[in-house]
């Protein structure tokens, strides 16, 4: 059971290791600029393994639960599946769910571990390997790989090593459990932390704060829902930044400091952002210094907060 891009390498490691009684995604959703419907990355992947495709629309439905008992599996595998699995569904395996998180639990528990990791500040994430129960990624663990955050690292780089590194451990973790060698540690409930799903509100960029705490920002909303700023009343969005000296520029919030091969600096709250790699509205990504020459940028002029009504 997966649906992004991050479940794809787990389905196909799981598939070499085990007998595939089916792959369950969420149904086709609208994507693109004509928001025609289309395929989950993982049913896209799926063509290639032969194994029968489930697209419930109502994970809820007992229609569903009906479907899924007739597969008569030994476990049930998940990653990143995007719905929440009811006690019934959870029980209908005959040895039980085991879940890939992108998290060293019990750290950022939730929807957007990768994210959270890059925003805080991390030097280093991993994933886990968990059973299954009716909480948001509270059972027992399995296993768990250390994986470090490199400065360059944004949510979409960092999301796919992890999913590259956690692919082999849950085929590794299924055999073990399928052959009754499957391990279980007890998490500490009423520790770590949560990770909520983001919003396109949560790209929005706030120059009040400091350099770092804006770098941070930038990698953990990249590549969704992007870190969105305006300039001269049109939309930017920040692809590839990097903090600069912390200390006061003695310029509001936002201000362009200075241009050149290097890109764009801007003042913040505290400390000097460069912005190397952009997006303007309706345009390609392209260097931050290209762009600057072709809009005439000039010094003391200003990114401003994008205020718009963002869900």
């Amino acid at each position: 059971m997966g649906t992004p891009d991050f479940a794809v390498p787990a389905l196909r490691a799981v598939a070499a290791a085990c007998d595939l009684a089916a792959i369950v995604t969420q149904p086709d959703r609208p994507r693109g600029r004509g928001l025609a419907a289309a395929p989950s990355a993982v049913a896209e992947a799926a063509l290639e393994l032969g194994a029968p495709v489930l697209k419930p629309e109502d994970m809820r439905a007992a229609s569903v639960a009906g479907e899924l008992k007739k597969l008569g599996a030994d476990l049930f595998a998940v990653v990143a599946f995007g719905a929440i699995l009811s006690s019934e569904v959870l029980r209908l395996p005959r040895l039980g769910c085991i879940n890939l998180h992108g998290s060293l639990l019990p750290d950022y528990r939730g929807a957007s571990p990768v994210q959270r990791a890059l925003w805080d500040g991390r030097v280093a994430s991993g994933v886990t390997t968990l059973w299954m129960d009716e909480g948001i990624d509270t059972g027992d663990l399995i296993a768990q790989r250390w994986v470090a955050i490199q400065p360059d690292d944004d949510a979409g780089s960092l999301g796919a090593r992890l999913a590259e590194t956690g692919a082999p451990l849950l085929a590794e973790n299924l055999t073990a459990a399928f052959e009754g060698r499957g391990a279980r540690v007890p998490q500490r409930k009423d520790a770590g932390s949560y990770a909520r799903k983001l919003s396109k509100r949560d790209g929005l960029v706030d120059w009040t704060l400091d350099a770092a705490t804006i770098w941070c920002h930038q990698r953990a909303v990249t590549p969704w829902p992007g870190a969105t700023t305006a300039f001269r009343g049109a939309r930017v969005r920040l692809e590839r930044t990097s903090p600069e000296a912390m200390l006061p520029s003695g310029a509001a919030a936002g201000t362009v400091l200075g241009t050149g091969a290097y890109g764009v600096r801007v003042a913040c709250g505290l400390g000097t952002l460069c912005i190397s790699t952009l997006k303007p509205e309706g345009r390609a990504t392209m260097d931050a210094a290209d762009w600057a020459r072709g809009a005439r940028l000039q010094a003391g002029e200003r990114f401003t907060a994008l205020e718009e009504n963002t869900t």
